[in-house]
């Protein structure tokens, strides 16, 4: 969720800065262009002023100085004008002893021509004919002040622009947050669900979640559904296949097979392959039980209820004994570990003499879970022929009769390390290390 906030912010920002941006330069523009356009007449109404003020003379035509703008009398005030006849000029005062370049077009000249003291002027041409001779005329204005105030105004705006686009990210902020505060429920929702606190999501969501709400409500409905069903089926079949087996039995050892000895050793090895079988997939069933998809596995919960279950299976007598934080829950899914555990423990009890002992620990680097049992081991040279690709879950190793199938398979599937090592009890010790983040 923070990172579509992040995303969201990020990219309203852009399109702010970008807009505010765009609007800002166009309004100044607009307002610099209306400005100028404005101070043309102004500038249009002095030049014919001036034209007027050019009259009949003793030596010709002269400039009425009387009729002339007190501005053009005060040096630097930033009102200018320039008249040229051609063979004489004059110029305004206020030039002192600058000059005005006269624009070599008519109208309003392009761009500002520089001035006296760093002026920036806006200028003006007019031609005109005053008693029958060529008069041009120009006129200017100092912009200087109009260029600070836009400035003005461009670090005014800014300074609001940045106040206003920090006010509308935090609303935006807010507005976000409370629009994906129904996904953020549904995301804990679906934590809970994967840690087995809860076995569906809130149907009380908004309209635009129902249907994914809806969808994956039934998704665990289906695979719950499926799940209790497959292990029905596969107690029903074991059920069902246990008499037919018992006959199978009883007629390999009839008298009539006698006289076929090899034929009744053979059949007597792979009927009792698959009673063994049988029995261990009874077993895995019996000690997989109900659960919800996805949950996780609660030791001081599920360990208390296998052991129980190992007991009974194990009717010898056996000291079963578990050891674990108080507390620890393992982030792996608790259908596969207590078919991990129900594997290594019911093989562990299958070889004890008369002690069987899981430990599980938790660390930085991850978990550590360890079964000891007293019986005879594995000897070092045939170890890593067990835990090889090779093994099947069905094959036996002399001394032991350990399979290892499913259990590795769980393992690396959780990028986990399986190895075997002398028990302290004497027997067999079987330790599995999982790394923290190793779980799907």
């Amino acid at each position: 969720m923070r990172s579509i906030q992040r995303r969201l912010s990020l990219e309203l920002v852009g399109v702010l800065l970008l807009v505010g941006l765009v609007l800002v330069q166009t309004s100044l523009w607009l307002f610099d262009l209306g400005l100028r356009r404005y101070l043309v007449e102004s500038l249009r109404n002095e030049a014919e002023l001036l034209l007027s003020a050019l009259v009949r003379g003793p030596n010709g035509l002269e400039l009425d100085e009387k009729r002339l703008n007190p501005a053009h009398q005060q040096p630097y005030s930033g009102r200018y004008f320039v008249i040229d006849l051609g063979d004489e000029s004059w110029r305004s005062r206020s030039l002192w002893d600058a000059k005005l370049p006269m624009p070599e077009q008519k109208g309003l000249a392009e761009g500002l021509l520089p001035g006296p003291d760093n002026q920036e002027l806006l200028t003006w041409r007019g031609d005109y004919r005053r008693f029958g001779r060529q008069v041009r005329i120009a006129v200017a204005q100092d912009y200087t002040p109009v260029l600070e105030s836009i400035r003005r105004v461009q670090w005014t705006g800014l300074a609001l622009g940045v106040a206003g686009l920090l006010l509308l990210l935090v609303l935006q902020r807010f507005s976000v947050r409370r629009a994906l505060r129904p996904l953020e429920q549904v995301r804990q929702q679906i934590a809970q669900l994967q840690q087995g606190q809860r076995s569906e999501l809130d149907s009380r969501v908004p309209e635009e979640l129902e249907p994914l709400v809806a969808q994956i409500n039934h998704l665990l409905s289906h695979t719950e559904d499926t799940l209790r069903r497959s292990r029905n089926a596969l107690g029903n079949l074991g059920h069902a296949l246990k008499t037919p087996l018992a006959v199978l039995v009883s007629l390999a050892d009839r008298e009539e097979l006698r006289g076929y000895p090899e034929l009744q050793t053979t059949l007597r090895e792979q009927l009792a392959q698959i009673e063994q079988r049988l029995g261990r997939e009874l077993g895995r069933a019996r000690l997989a039980g109900e659960a919800l998809p996805g949950a996780h596995f609660d030791c001081a919960e599920e360990l208390p209820g296998l052991f129980s279950t190992l007991a009974l299976i194990h009717d010898r007598g056996l000291d079963l004994d578990w050891d674990a934080p108080e507390g620890l829950r393992l982030p792996w899914d608790r259908e596969d570990l207590l078919e991990l555990l129900g594997n290594l423990l019911d093989n562990a009890c299958k070889w004890a003499e008369t002690q069987v002992n899981l430990s599980i620990r938790s660390g930085e680097g991850g978990y550590s879970l360890t079964v000891d049992d007293d019986g005879p081991g594995i000897a070092e040279d045939q170890r890593e022929a067990v835990i090889g690709r090779g093994a099947r879950l069905d094959e036996q190793v002399a001394g032991h009769g350990l399979g290892l199938g499913i259990v590795r398979d769980i393992v690396e599937s959780w990028n986990g390390r399986l190895s075997l090592t002398e028990s302290p009890l004497g027997g067999l010790r079987v330790r599995i290390e999982l790394p923290a983040g190793g779980a799907a």
